[in-house]
């Protein structure tokens, strides 16, 4: 079985890394439960290609067409995105930057989902089970006022067109740096970040575990 992690966030040892490595736990864990053998698990960190968001050159939308349905740009994603759309499972991660995706997130998702949408009717990307986790520095009360209705709604409405519903995993409150004294910071108390760390974050380790787990199950 083939899965794909993707990993939109730039740092590469903190949230948003930590999670997917649960993530991948748990889909390994599961698979290896079931007596399957055969795992393939590929964690694809996008601020280390070389691409940039599409370009509107429409050739995925020609009738007839050598790239109808496809991404014709030469660059990192031209071999990645079609073993994408041909994987088992996809999960998406990213932290949460002036209310959006990241910017590379953002940018490989109009890549990845464009060329297979079809103005009027079905996308022409297969369905396959996926999730999407968003981790980011605010509290869940706070989230939920200002992204439900946005963020949240919108990114998942596009990604459930393309591919079918998503799981959606929401990490909030985060520990943003290692030390809150070097940095100007009015916002946050760094005694409550630290105890959320402690108290929390294992919590939502476990969950990004178990939606591995869930992603193999949705597929046996």
């Amino acid at each position: 079985m083939d899965f794909y992690l993707i990993n939109g966030g730039p740092r590469k040892k903190y949230n948003t890394t930590k999670l997917l490595n649960s993530v991948n736990d748990g889909i390994n864990d599961e698979l290896t439960k079931n007596n399957i053998d055969e795992i393939n698990i590929n964690t694809i960190r996008l601020y280390d290609l070389d691409f940039k968001g599409c370009k509107s050159c429409f050739h995925c939308k020609k009738i007839g067409g050598k790239y109808y349905g496809e991404c014709p740009i030469k660059d990192d994603l031209r071999e990645l995105l079609p073993k994408i759309h041909e994987c088992d499972a996809i999960v998406f991660a990213t932290p949460i930057y002036f209310g959006d995706v990241t910017g590379e997130l953002r940018s490989f998702l109009e890549r990845l989902m464009f060329s297979k949408l079809v103005y009027g009717r079905e996308s022409l990307a297969s369905k396959k089970p996926n999730a999407i986790i968003y981790s980011m520095n605010v509290k869940k009360e706070v989230a939920n006022e200002i992204y439900e209705n946005t963020l949240f709604k919108n990114t998942e409405k596009y990604i459930e067109y393309t591919f079918g519903k998503p799981y959606s995993l929401k990490v909030y409150d985060t520990y943003q740096f290692k030390d809150y004294s070097l940095y100007e910071n009015y916002m946050f108390d760094e005694k409550e970040k630290a105890k959320t760390l402690k108290e929390q974050f294992p919590k939502d380790l476990d969950s990004a575990y178990e939606l591995g787990a869930k992603l193999v199950k949705t597929l046996l």
